[in-house]
Order: C-alpha cells, then sequence, then structure tokens
C-alpha cells in the first residue's frame, strides 16, 4: 500500500489549494472527493446551448495571497473581472466549476471515495472508503463542512480533543436555494448580467448567464436568501414560490425549463477565528475550509477568499 504524506478529504478550492501547495513542496499528497467532479460550490450546470453557474458566482480579492494568484489566473485567461470598477468582482471566463477542473488538473486525485473512517495506527492514518478501498497517511486534512467532519470522525478511531470537537460544532450552516430558469428570448436585464439591489424580501440576487458571457442561451439563477431557505426549507412548491417572487424582473411567459438545486451547507452562521483547526494534540489531523477565517478578517464571513487563505494557510503550516 502506498503512504502518503497528506492526504486530503474534500476537493472544494481549500482541498485544492492545500494541495497544490504541498505538491509543489514535494509532498506526497493525495486529495478524495466523495461527489463525481472538484470545485464543491465552485459549480456550473450545462445545457445543450449554455451554461449557468449556480454556487459562487464571482469572487473579490482583500489578500495579497490571493492576488498574487489572481494574476496568474488573469495572464492565464482563466478568469476576468467581471464587474466593480473600484471593487473588482472576478469570474471564470466559461464557468466555475471549469475554473476548478483547471485548478486541480495535475492534482493526484480520486473522484467518488466517500470517506467512511480514519483510523489511527499510531505513525499514521487509515482512511476507508464506503468502496472497501483503504489509503495509508501520515497527515490528515478534513476541508468538508463541519457536520460532516464531526460525522467522519464519530465512525473513526481516534483521539481528538474536546475543544477541537467543540469548535466543530460552533459551526453550524445555513441552506440556500438556487432555481435555474432557461428562457427562449433575451430579459430585461442590467448589462453585467447582476442584480443585488432592490430586490424583494427573500431574494439575494438574479443572474443572466448570457449577459455574464458564459452562455449562448438565457440561463437565469435566483439565489433566495438564507431566512427565506430555511423557512421554506422541504416545502414541494420552491420553484412556484421563487417564480412568483421574480415575476416582476423575470418574464416567465418565455420560460423554457426550471430546476431547483439545494446547497445545505451554504455558508457558516458563525466562524473559527483561525484559518485550520488541529483536531489531535499531535498536530497530525487538521479541519479547514472556507469557514476558518483569519484572525484579521474583517469580513466575519464564510467565501471564496477565505476557502482558498484556508487551504494556503494550512499548507503553509505543513510546509514550515
Amino acid at each position: 500500500m502506498h503512504r502518503y504524506d497528506v492526504v486530503i478529504i474534500g476537493a472544494g478550492l481549500s482541498g485544492i489549494i492545500a494541495a497544490q501547495k504541498l505538491k509543489q513542496s514535494n509532498y506526497r499528497v493525495l486529495l478524495l472527493e466523495k461527489g463525481p467532479r472538484v470545485g464543491g460550490r465552485l459549480a456550473t450546470k450545462k445545457y445543450s446551448k449554455g451554461k449557468a453557474d449556480y454556487g459562487a458566482q464571482f469572487f473579490t480579492v482583500r489578500s495579497d495571497e490571493l492576488n498574487q494568484e489572481v494574476q496568474g489566473w488573469l495572464a492565464k485567461g482563466w478568469v476576468k473581472q467581471w464587474f466593480g470598477e473600484n471593487y473588482p468582482r472576478y469570474t471564470s471566463i466559461d464557468g466555475m466549476q471549469e475554473f476548478s477542473r483547471r485548478l486541480a488538473v495535475n492534482l493526484p486525485l480520486f473522484l467518488s471515495r466517500n470517506v467512511s473512517y480514519i483510523n489511527d495506527q499510531g505513525s499514521h492514518f487509515l482512511l476507508g472508503d464506503e468502496e472497501g478501498k483503504v489509503y495509508e497517511s501520515e497527515r490528515v486534512i478534513c476541508t468538508m463542512p463541519a457536520p460532516q467532519t464531526l460525522s467522519l470522525l464519530a465512525n473513526s478511531s481516534l483521539c481528538i480533543e474536546q475543544s477541537a470537537q467543540g469548535a466543530l460544532r460552533m459551526l453550524t450552516y445555513e441552506p440556500t436555494y438556487v432555481g435555474l430558469f432557461q428562457f427562449d428570448r433575451p430579459i430585461v436585464f442590467p448589462k453585467n448580467g447582476h442584480m443585488n439591489k432592490k430586490l424583494l424580501s427573500g431574494v439575494e440576487r438574479i443572474v443572466d448567464h448570457q449577459k455574464k458571457g458564459i452562455s449562448s442561451e438565457v440561463i437565469v439563477s435566483v439565489y433566495m436568501t438564507a431566512d427565506w431557505s430555511v423557512n421554506h426549507d422541504g416545502e414541494k412548491d420552491i420553484l412556484e414560490l421563487m417564480r412568483e417572487k421574480t415575476a416582476s424582473y423575470l418574464d416567465f411567459h418565455a420560460l423554457v425549463s426550471q430546476q431547483l438545486e439545494t446547497w445545505r451547507y451554504a455558508q457558516s452562521a458563525d466562524t473559527h477565528p483561525h484559518p485550520f483547526l488541529q483536531l489531535d494534540k499531535e498536530a497530525r489531523i487538521f479541519a479547514a475550509g472556507d469557514a476558518f477565517l483569519r484572525a484579521d478578517d474583517q469580513t466575519g464571513r464564510t467565501r471564496f477568499e477565505s476557502a482558498f487563505l484556508s487551504g494556503y494557510d494550512i499548507a503553509s503550516h505543513l510546509r514550515n
């Protein structure tokens, strides 16, 4: 059995960035992702002649570390400035999922591998997935949402610090409903395709992906707020309620198709005041992700940049 220096569970942005930085330092690293694709909430739905982002729509930059990476992504033509002259909003040139695929293209990675336990063997860990495959590693980084990390730890043979478990339990998450609506004609919309001002209560943002520049068809993403999503969780007529809420902005007489996407862990209601969390006394297993913020983070919320910095900082910590 091949032994890795670090196995990272979860191939969202934090996991991808951590794997990148560790691989650059010649660490034997492996990414394990339970889903069929990388990127997490960097997600894009493909249509016959178009596509639509339904997770993160854009990202902003406050840190020097992310800014340096963004300049490289711009030079490669992977991202573009979408809108915001004084405070740029960047997005992928062809969908956020394709951007995450580019970031992960040269990384050691297994998809559809749902890790079900981690057992401590003293000098190393054994990780087993639902298919019966076993992986051996000296260190482990868990980058999935805290409730999923806690569930995995509960099913594992590990000595986890009580304070670390308490910190993970503090991270509660809010869901978000996203509606994807395909139209047969252009929609009256701002030139850049983005609306998040003066919307009705419960509607967070609306995005026209044709005007955004990633779709040849008119496909619109409608994001509901966390409060609205919680209050309507489990209802059968979510898309109908979303259409009623946005009928003054969108001409549903031109509707071709519709689809509902649900993010159960869209955003953490709380955050951890450090970019990663050490789970054991020996500093061999860690938790990271977008809910783990640097102490000087002024936003106090989960976002693309917090996910990036969490992955960046845990890799730096292990390298040092």
